[in-house]
């Protein structure tokens, strides 16, 4: 969104940095931004996404499923990860969505230039999430950054409307489980869990693959060109 997105639906906005995550050198300037002017940051909620009903390619050469939804997020995570350890105790929280139960990594194909299905791409790119969540949270064990992700429901968003067709529930409802593991003094120390409606819960089988989530850590480094 928008500053005047934000203010005209009565947010309070303490600040803005915009960036498009359909182009990773402005990941990577939003980052520079945030760290500048946010150098106390010690929460971080990837929530942005996209569900794309044909293949786009970005300027990156991804597909735009593929970019905006896995490789953004993780990019800009990593560009800020030195503040938030440096900010610790923080928390990453990673928005992804029950559709990860019918997502795979298909490592012959991430960009769909093969063949390509919208909710194919949508749900891959949300088991990515989940991987990226456990793979990060077991990286940062005992340095104080707590790593989580969940299912905020089925929210009346415009990637709702637009990519399935149907309504939702209020986007207040969608917010509150990110807001629940950002601000809950109680989850302390809690890292690496999928939650749903305020409670850990079970993801899917393939989402505790280990060497699956390792290739996929390995193959994002390369396609956001970093290496740690």
């Amino acid at each position: 969104m928008t500053r005047d997105e934000f203010i005209s639906a009565g947010v309070s906005v303490a600040g803005i940095v915009e960036g498009d995550f359909s182009n990773l050198a402005s990941v990577r300037s939003l980052a520079r931004g945030i760290r500048e002017r946010f150098p106390d940051l010690n929460v971080l909620i990837n929530n942005a996404g996209v569900y794309m009903k044909s293949r786009t390619e970005t300027s990156d050469g991804h597909e735009a499923s593929w970019q905006v939804n896995h490789l953004a997020p993780v990019l800009l995570t990593l560009e800020l990860l030195p503040i938030l350890e440096k900010n610790a105790p923080a928390r990453i929280i990673n928005v992804s969505s029950i559709a990860h139960t019918r997502g795979r990594i298909d490592f012959d194909d991430l960009s769909g230039m093969k063949s390509f299905d919208g909710y194919a791409a949508y749900a891959q790119s949300k088991l990515a999430n989940i991987l990226f969540t456990y793979e990060l949270a077991e990286q940062l064990e005992g340095k104080g950054v707590d790593v989580n992700c969940l299912h905020p429901g089925v929210i009346g968003t415009k990637l709702l409307t637009d990519g399935f067709g149907i309504d939702g529930a209020p986007l207040d409802e969608g917010a509150r489980t990110s807001i629940f593991l950002a601000m809950t003094d109680d989850l302390a120390g809690v890292t690496g869990k999928y939650f749903v409606k305020e409670q850990p819960t079970t993801s899917s089988a393939m989402s505790y693959d280990v060497r699956l989530r390792k290739d996929l850590w390995d193959l994002t480094l390369k396609a956001i060109s970093l290496s740690l």
